[in-house]
Formats: C-alpha cells, structure tokens, sequence
C-alpha cells in the first residue's frame, strides 16, 4: 500500500489503477476509497485513477484533531506529489466535490478539469437537508438509520433488485470520533467567496431527486462557477454515479474527454 505524507507528517493511503491521462476520484465524507468499487472500471480503461483514503478511513492515519475540506485538499496534493502528478483531472462527489472546489481553488494549476457529483457551495448560500432528513439519519436505532441512508442514495426500485454490498453508507472500520471529525468538516464548508476564481472547465452533476444534499445547489454551483455546465439526471438520488452509472458514467467521460481534444 503506497502512502503520501501529508505537512503535519500524517500519512495518507492512496490507490492507483488503469493507464492514460491521471483521474482523481474524490469520495463522499466518512467514506474510503471503496466508495468508487463499483465504478471505477467505468474510467480505467481511458483513464490512469487515483483514489485515496481520506485521513481519518481506511488505511490513512486517523488523527484526533480537527478536519476541514481546506485541509483535505492540501492532502491530495500531497498524493499528487508523492505521485509526481502535476496535473489531473478531478471528478469529486458529495464531501469529494467539496474539496475538489477548494483543489481548484486553491491550485488551478493542479486541476486539468473539474467534475463536481451531488454536492454544494456549503455555508449560508447552500439549500440543507430538511430536518425531517436530519432526524432520520441520527435514529437511535441502527437498523432505522442505516434504512434511511439507503433510501436517500438509492431508489427503491433500484434497491429491490440490488441486495449489496453498498460502498456509500460510510466506511465502517472508523473510529466513532473521526466521523465526528468528517461530519464537523464537511458542515462547515463554505466555498462561496472563491468560487467564482475557478477557471477550470468544470461540470455540475446531480441527481434530481436527491435530498440528502438537495438538487437545488447544482444551479447554484452552476452560476457560481464561470462556464461550468449543469446535468440533472433525471430520477436520480444521492448516489447518482453508482445506480445511474450507465448515464453518469458516459456524461462524465465524454466531458473529460472533450477537455482533453
């Protein structure tokens, strides 16, 4: 297992597979590298992927301190640099797309283009989860929350067919106080103000019938972000890119491709 060290010496497991031009697959919160299992044969035969595992999953460190979205992007630069990758093209979903914004932000010149899945802004600007979605996602029974988290990435059809394993319910070998730690950073994400600095071509994609992070913040990305470019998926939920993979997963290559001509 290769390791990128980030500045603070915390070290930070990352995977690679495939050949071609290098694509960062960028995970939801509390979640590792297996968030991208299902799929990542989908971008490998066109693509050399990068996945890694966020501080605090997998196989990275797990430190007790705080987390931040700012933070995450400067440990994919260290897996980036470990690499000797000066440039990739990055496709981040949920808390992935999060920090994708601030990676190119932050380091333009790190982001080839920028592909952003079910995510949002953060901060006062962003349409949250309604509480009734909150409450039942802290159910005190296991059984009840982890129903809910399913139905939020998944539609009931898809579900009745589809009996698992699931990569996106959130890596279960994490210390209770590192979820906390995702969650803190993930909810205070707020990259508003810098938005309008990224020039990276960028897509926006997301789900229409997500409402674990409402479809609501793609047209506001959309705008916010000079020359970015919207696609719905129509009857999608959260975790769009897995269900619809059939749908997203051209959407996203053909994008990709078409910045690289």
């Amino acid at each position: 297992m290769p390791y990128a060290k980030a500045a603070n010496g915390i070290r930070l497991a990352y995977q690679t597979a495939g050949a071609g031009a290098p694509l960062l697959l960028l995970a939801g919160q509390a979640n590792n590298h297996h968030w991208w299992d299902g799929i990542r044969s989908d971008f490998e035969t066109r693509y050399r992927t990068i996945t890694l595992d966020w501080r605090g999953t997998g196989d990275s460190d797990k430190p007790d301190e705080p987390y931040s979205t700012v933070g995450f992007a400067d440990d994919v630069v260290a897996v980036l640099d470990d690499l000797g990758i000066e440039q990739a093209a990055v496709y981040g979903t949920s808390m992935g797309g999060r920090v994708a914004q601030w990676l190119a932000a932050r380091h333009p010149e790190r982001v080839h283009t920028l592909v952003l899945g079910c995510t949002s802004p953060g901060g006062k600007h962003s349409i949250e989860r309604g509480p009734d979605i909150r409450k039942s996602l802290i159910d005190p029974d296991p059984d009840a929350a982890r129903q809910a988290l399913l139905e939020l990435m998944y539609t009931p059809e898809w579900l009745a067919h589809n009996a698992g394993p699931y990569n996106t319910l959130g890596d279960p070998t994490m210390p209770a106080y590192a979820k906390r730690r995702h969650l803190m950073a993930s909810n205070r994400h707020d990259a508003w103000d810098v938005l309008p600095d990224i020039t990276t071509p960028t897509l926006i994609v997301h789900g229409t019938e997500d409402r674990f992070n409402p479809a609501a913040n793609a047209p506001l990305l959309a705008e916010r972000i000079p020359h970015a470019r919207m696609r719905l998926i129509p009857g999608a939920r959260h975790a769009y890119f897995d269900e619809f993979r059939f749908v997203a997963g051209p959407l996203v290559l053909d994008f990709l491709d078409e910045a690289r001509t």
